[in-house]
């Protein structure tokens, strides 16, 4: 078997990736209410009202921090999506690990390229995540929602070519709460030049984000 070189956008994708935390959002409280002061006494009897309370919108907050994005798919799953990977994968360094966290998986084996990112990104409320969630498919089109995965989730896939290699890679985002999952899974074939299958690209990022969105779901809630 001969030594292939990767294409310069996969070369630069196995350099380490430094990931900017979002900054978290403060949250002002409404003014309470003063109860209105009688001026003067009257002998007319009129009705008694009671004081309104102030009117206060609380904030929702699921989950308080990221759970660890390199045990969020099975063992099982890493060895058939990405083949050759060492499935511990590597977690990319951010400033902020409860606001987000990210984990990756590559691997060249033979004439096979496959790449698997999973991130968590907590936000301070459900507003705010899907507003999140609604810009990030706003930008992607082509894709489809996928049901029954978290409260909302999308799925696109796309292909580019460089240098006559084929690259697919697909994107699913999922909103669970104020939490949003993010999968990005690729790969190329450099004998042939070209890309797995759609379906191929398309089930195995959707397999891993509702393996991604379970772990999210079942650990610590705030």
């Amino acid at each position: 078997m001969r030594d292939l070189p990767l294409p310069l956008a996969l070369t630069a994708r196995l350099s380490p990736v430094a990931v900017l935390a979002t900054a978290g959002w403060a949250l002002a409280s409404g003014p309470f209410a003063a109860a209105p002061a009688a001026e003067h006494r009257s002998d007319q009897k009129t009705a008694t009202q009671s004081p309104t309370a102030p009117s206060s919108k609380a904030v929702s907050k699921s989950y308080a921090g990221a759970p660890a994005p390199c045990t969020s798919v099975t063992v099982k799953t890493i060895t058939s999506l990405v083949p050759g990977a060492k499935t511990a994968g590597k977690e990319i360094p951010s400033t902020d690990t409860k606001l987000r966290r990210t984990c990756s998986w590559n691997a060249l084996k033979g004439y096979d390229y496959r790449w698997l990112d999973v991130s968590y990104e907590i936000t301070d409320s459900d507003e705010i995540a899907q507003k999140q969630y609604k810009d990030r498919t706003g930008e992607k089109s082509g894709g489809g929602d996928v049901p029954g995965l978290g409260d909302s989730a999308y799925s696109v896939v796309n292909v580019t070519t460089e240098d006559k290699q084929q690259t697919r890679e697909g994107v699913v985002i999922a909103r669970v709460s104020n939490a949003l999952v993010v999968v990005t899974y690729n790969g190329s074939d450099f004998e042939t030049k070209k890309a797995p299958d759609s379906d191929v690209i398309n089930k195995g990022a959707i397999k891993a984000a509702k393996e991604a969105v379970a772990t999210l779901e079942g650990g610590q809630k705030s």
